[in-house]
């Protein structure tokens, strides 16, 4: 392990040079470090809001320069190249109130990893870009926020384990995808904002704010933005239902998965409408 942070550009090149000293290289580098802030806007310091955007976006960005820089190189001596995954979340769709900087880190992080794709691609560079978009995720992530609300915060439902945007990355370091969702309730936001924005505003306005805050006040540390977290846990301890896999991004990751779901699905519907007794269909209207 390198102890770095990735808001330091100098940090971040020192972690791919100690990959490179110790393994000769790497084929996949990911951009996962993030933090956060609670409050509204208007309550947090502009100097939180920098910090903030100095590890979600800046992070994103030194990495990806420091690997491309390697990857394209890969390819240049006849290598195979690599993937670049950006951990960016649901609210790179669709932001949300009480994270309204957040959400402007991973919109921003959106649209970089889009564009050094394209520009990547029309260079030829035997590189992928994967941006991941995990929905509510049960990590330190709120223990680590800083929080300017009366409240602690806490995670808005659904909320899923870890492991499935682990899976989520490992499926994108062999296999070029775009973009993944993580999460039955991140394709459902993403999708609202696409279809009734105002409406999908509205419904958050109603809901966002009391999801947000875990009626405690103090039991946090807050410490995740400015200098290091304590420990290395995987769980946050959300105290709610934690799902510990989805479906959804099961089914868009294997789709054959799904088309062998369905079918089996349809093939034991119709088996059992085959099992029905005629009389009984023919009372129901099946054969008019």
């Amino acid at each position: 392990s390198v102890v770095a942070d990735v808001g330091i550009e100098e940090n971040v090149r020192r972690i791919a040079d100690t990959a490179i000293a110790r393994f000769g290289g790497f084929d996949t580098w990911v951009n996962n470090a993030g933090a956060s802030v609670y409050g509204r806007i208007e309550q947090i310091s502009n100097e939180d809001h920098r910090r903030l955007f100095e590890t979600n976006f800046w992070g994103v960005v030194y990495g990806s320069q420091v690997a491309l820089g390697h990857l394209k190189g890969k390819g240049e001596q006849g290598g195979a190249g690599g993937a670049i995954i950006n951990v960016g979340s649901t609210v790179s769709d669709r932001a949300i109130p009480l994270q309204g900087m957040y959400s402007a880190s991973k919109h921003a992080i959106k649209a970089f990893t889009d564009a050094l794709r394209m520009e990547s691609e029309e260079a030829d560079y035997p590189i992928s870009f994967t941006l991941i978009k995990p929905a509510a995720i049960d990590t330190p992530y709120v223990e680590h926020a800083k929080n300017y609300m009366e409240e602690d915060p806490s995670f808005p439902p659904p909320v899923y384990a870890a492991e499935t945007v682990a899976r989520a990355i490992l499926h994108a370091a062999v296999h070029p995808e775009r973009d993944i969702l993580v999460g039955g309730g991140a394709k459902f936001f993403s999708l609202m904002e696409k279809v009734a924005p105002r409406l999908t505003d509205l419904m958050m306005q109603r809901t966002m704010f009391k999801q947000q805050k875990a009626g405690t006040r103090g039991q946090r540390s807050g410490i995740g933005l400015h200098r290091h977290g304590i420990g290395g846990e995987q769980s946050g301890g959300y105290e709610g239902h934690v799902m510990k896999t989805s479906l959804y991004t099961a089914a868009t990751t294997h789709p054959w998965m799904t088309g062998l779901i369905l079918g089996a699905t349809g093939a034991a519907v119709a088996a059992a409408i085959a099992a029905k007794p005629a009389a009984t269909r023919k009372e129901r209207g099946w054969w008019d």
